[in-house]
């Protein structure tokens, strides 16, 4: 399916990557929000669980594997163009994962990846939507331990 101009929603995964008090960050390389910062994911594959997804888009985008997912929220990127048409609709299901191993490289659909202290996160011009939902990743995390 077309990810541009589609004709249902587009399920997609995001999962919040935490390791040694620090999140994981990707400079996205494709629309929407190109050339921004955010955190890693994709959309599902058919016959694919998301936590599959979750996997395969974190190891895809940054070459490093997580262990322990748990469901953050759900919600929707809904982007339209000048004529109010709508360009972009994702239904985003976001994750929280812990840093299992691998080093740390970009692939795929990021230009860049690195680990961000919670303090510097202001600095890359995140979507409100994705600080909310790394602030209730930290505080999931907060209670498991």
């Amino acid at each position: 399916m077309k990810r541009d101009y589609p004709e249902r929603p587009i399920v997609a995964v995001g999962v919040i990557v935490i390791k040694d008090d620090k999140v994981l960050l990707i400079q996205r390389n494709k629309a929407p929000k190109l050339n921004l910062w955010s955190i890693p994911g994709g959309a599902q594959n058919l016959g694919e669980e998301l936590t599959d997804t979750a996997k395969r888009e974190i190891f895809e985008e940054t070459s490093i594997v997580i262990k322990n997912i748990k469901l953050i929220d759900v919600l929707d990127f809904i982007e339209r163009d000048d004529e109010d048409n709508i360009r972009y609709h994702y239904s985003l299901i976001d994750y929280v994962a812990e840093y299992k191993e691998g080093t740390l490289k970009a692939g795929d659909d990021a230009c860049a990846a690195k680990w961000v202290s919670f303090t510097d996160l202001e600095q890359y011009q995140l979507w409100t939507e994705t600080l909310d939902m790394i602030i209730k990743a930290k505080n999931i995390l907060a209670q498991g331990k």
